[in-house]
């Protein structure tokens, strides 16, 4: 204790000695055999990550409390024992201050100040009990029991495992607000549209791209099966596909256009039945099938299910003016919006997060994504409705989207009529790190470099070299500016998803 002694008070050796003491008068008994085997369970935090393993096998609270728990015991460790144990060296208890068959064997070797044991247990009880006030209080008294251990065994003085606990409490403070509780989502629904019901296919005309997706002649025997009396037209490689479904849309009898195929078809279908007064029915035939997965269409019964009983919806569309070429010779053109826009490393982002996604889960998957994607690209310059950016990403969300961060997955409502904009941008100091740093603590929707805001019209303009903008999947390269407008229930979709209140 000599070091310790030299700069710590007295009193506080006494008051040690005299617990410790009281300590060593209690009886030898079967408390003995289990403080010592509950003191090696906790050691490098291996009893905390096992609690943890179980309560992370229940979705919901368990499992965050878990990563709370996890979290403050990591910052309470490092602390313990990277920072106070080379700070305040102090000699652990002697044998002679405990008897010996209560005494730890063989005793460690790190300085006694402060407990680690108890900087851990508190961190993991408080941090999960700041998430399930319930699984803390059961799990107070294991802490307790691990911090009192400490001096039963004789591994440390009482004021090392308050000093210990009180990092612990301090760290699961700290790490509160990390990886928070996300705000609830609305419930997915509709607003109801009129549209024919088709059961047999009479009236639907059906364009079928057939270069993406998941699309095999049996998909189309399967059609054919289900929508007998319906138009299905193949459009095959090097064909126009707007022009093809611009065909299929105005052919006589049509009363319903149905499309096949990825986002971007299905945008291409979305203009044409706007255009020509038609319910759009979304097959899901696309790699991912962003829209149709909001819509409630996961699979072609869903959709075979919305048109024969003709549950339509109302859908906000965005609109999207483009311009190319030189500044004196623009080329202008124009796109139906249905799901995303985006500047900057999104999609780099979302490759990588799908890529991962299958080995390591949703969560993980987007951390993992996240810190690769921002640690090696670099900022985009543009301005956006005016004002110069340097920025990641800009992502635009036909509609809100949850969660409120920089890889949202879910919009449960289709007619919002609104844009959500995010942007993550690059003009703060040390930006580059206050965002990774916010990635790994599941900061990012607070942090400073993140900014989230609603519009219902917006412009992007390139500053130097022309931008490549991303809509619904598909990148547009040499773009000069985009100007995005909300279309307030613009278009008619079957949706199988319960209509509004």
């Amino acid at each position: 204790m000599r070091g310790f002694l030299g700069k710590g008070p007295k009193r506080v050796a006494r008051f040690d000695h005299f617990l410790v003491r009281a300590v060593s008068r209690q009886p030898q008994g079967n408390h003995d055999d289990f403080f010592r085997k509950l003191s090696a369970a906790a050691t490098k935090g291996k009893l905390w990550f096992g609690i943890a393993g179980v309560m992370a096998t229940v979705p919901g609270k368990p499992r965050r409390a878990a990563l709370h728990g996890v979290l403050a015991l990591g910052v309470a460790s490092a602390v313990t024992n990277l920072l106070f144990k080379t700070l305040l060296p102090r000699a652990r208890p002697l044998p002679e201050h405990l008897p010996v068959f209560r005494f730890v064997h063989p005793q460690p070797i790190s300085s006694s100040m402060p407990s680690g044991h108890s900087a851990s247990a508190a961190a993991f009880a408080m941090g999960a009990g700041f998430v399930s006030p319930v699984l803390g209080v059961a799990l107070a008294p294991i802490a307790a029991g691990v911090a009192y251990s400490r001096v039963h065994t004789g591994a440390h003085w009482p004021s090392d495992v308050f000093f210990g606990s009180a990092i612990g409490v301090g760290a699961a403070l700290v790490t509160r607000k990390w990886w928070p509780l996300k705000p609830p989502e609305p419930t997915p629904r509709r607003t109801s549209a009129e549209a024919p019901a088709i059961s047999d296919g009479e009236g639907l005309s059906i364009a079928i791209n057939v270069r993406g997706g998941s699309y095999s002649p049996e998909t189309g025997e399967l059609l054919k099966a289900i929508f007998p009396k319906s138009y299905i037209r193949e459009i095959a490689e090097g064909e126009d596909v707007a022009a093809e479904i611009d065909a299929v849309a105005t052919r006589p009898g049509t009363v319903a256009l149905g499309v096949w195929g990825g986002d971007g078809t299905v945008g291409s279908a979305a203009a044409a039945a706007v255009e020509y007064s038609l319910p759009l029915l979304v097959l899901p035939g696309g790699t991912l099938n962003h829209f149709a997965r909001d819509l409630g269409t996961n699979s072609i019964e869903d959709a075979a299910t919305a048109v024969s009983n003709g549950h339509a919806a109302f859908v906000d569309l965005g609109h999207v003016v483009v311009q190319r070429g030189l500044p004196e010779m623009p080329e202008t053109s124009q796109l139906a919006m249905l799901n995303t826009a985006s500047v900057g490393v999104y999609p780099n982002l979302v490759r990588r997060r799908e890529r991962l996604q299958p080995a390591l889960g949703k969560p993980l998957a987007g951390v993992v994504a996240s810190l690769r994607t921002f640690a090696v690209n670099s900022p985009t310059t543009l301005t956006v409705d005016g004002v110069k950016h340097k920025l990641w990403i800009l992502y635009l969300g036909r509609g809100r989207y949850y969660p409120s961060d920089h890889a949202p997955l879910r919009r449960p409502v289709l007619d919002d009529g609104v844009f959500d904009l995010r942007m993550i941008t690059a003009d703060e100091p040390f930006a580059r790190a206050r965002l990774l740093w916010a990635v790994l603590t599941g900061t990012v929707a607070a942090s400073k470099v993140t900014h989230l805001t609603e519009a219902t019209a917006i412009t992007v303009e390139a500053i130097g070299e022309p931008l490549v903008l991303a809509v619904d999947g598909e990148p547009k390269p040499g773009v000069r500016s985009a100007q995005f407008t909300v279309k307030a229930g613009e278009l008619r979709v079957y949706s199988p998803l319960p209509a509004a209140d």
